[in-house]
């Protein structure tokens, strides 16, 4: 017999599956061109809400295209997008934050002559639940440190906390982030990867686009792998450890 507090709990944690469960960004069939350069050839991928997915190849793979694509920033696209159970394919770019969809671009696009804490107060809402300026600087304490330094300033690794920190501000809930990692020390690697766990425990939904294969594979629920311009495999956090030598071939490392 199920006590009524067993029963609760169960219930409880087949609700949360069931939430999980669903859909948050769904690519179908999509293709993309720059000019007359065909990019993406058919891309088909699904993100579940509050998962981490990461979208793995080597360089020229179409990984980038694809998060621009997601945002309609690429010169012409065909297929589907599904954002939150919304076709966002004929949307304006300007239209799609305000899903909840948060882009940070290799480039980080920081505004370098202007401190830390005016970086941080430009963001517009896009939906309700952002993140204060307390919260932020409790988790990125560097940007506390300099909050008063112009962006020309910043190290590297501090540009892209403030990229970070200015989509967290805007109440975005699906993140979609380009290389985060390239080109930073191992300390600040390693705490963006304390940043991203604490963001996917609070619910948020990630695709990261990366190629710090150590970095990305403790992280991800789901591993995408592209190759020109199309997803080639599809590999879960389970399956890792005895495809690990497959998912290397495929990268290359």
């Amino acid at each position: 017999m199920i006590s009524e507090s067993g029963e609760a709990t169960r219930q409880t944690s087949e609700a949360s599956s069931a939430t999980r469960a669903r859909d948050i960004l769904k690519i179908t069939d999509l293709h993309a061109f720059y000019g007359e350069s065909h990019i993406l050839h058919g891309v088909n991928m699904n993100v579940k809400e509050g998962e981490l997915v990461t979208l793995l190849g080597r360089n020229g793979a179409g990984r980038s295209t694809t998060l621009k694509a997601i945002m309609n920033m690429v010169g012409r696209r065909s297929g589907s997008i599904v954002i939150g159970g919304k076709e966002t394919l004929g949307m304006k770019p300007h239209h799609v934050p305000r899903l909840g969809v948060g882009y940070c671009p290799e480039e980080r696009g920081i505004f370098a002559s202007l401190d830390v804490h005016e970086n941080l107060l430009l963001p517009p809402t896009v939906s309700s639940g952002g993140m204060s300026l307390d919260a932020i600087y409790a988790m990125f304490p560097n940007l506390h440190e300099r909050r008063k330094s112009q962006g020309t300033r910043l190290s590297g690794g501090e540009q892209q906390m403030l990229a970070m920190a200015r989509i967290l501000r805007t109440g975005a809930r699906i993140l979609l982030l380009d290389e985060i990692t390239e080109g930073l020390a191992p300390v600040i690697v390693q705490k963006l990867g304390e940043v991203l766990v604490k963001l996917k425990a609070s619910g948020m939904t990630i695709v990261l686009v990366e190629q710090n294969f150590r970095f990305a594979a403790p992280l991800a629920d789901r591993h995408f792998v592209m190759e020109h311009g199309e997803i080639i495999e599809e590999i879960s956090a389970l399956e890792l450890a005895g495809r690990r030598q497959h998912l290397h071939s495929l990268l290359g490392v």
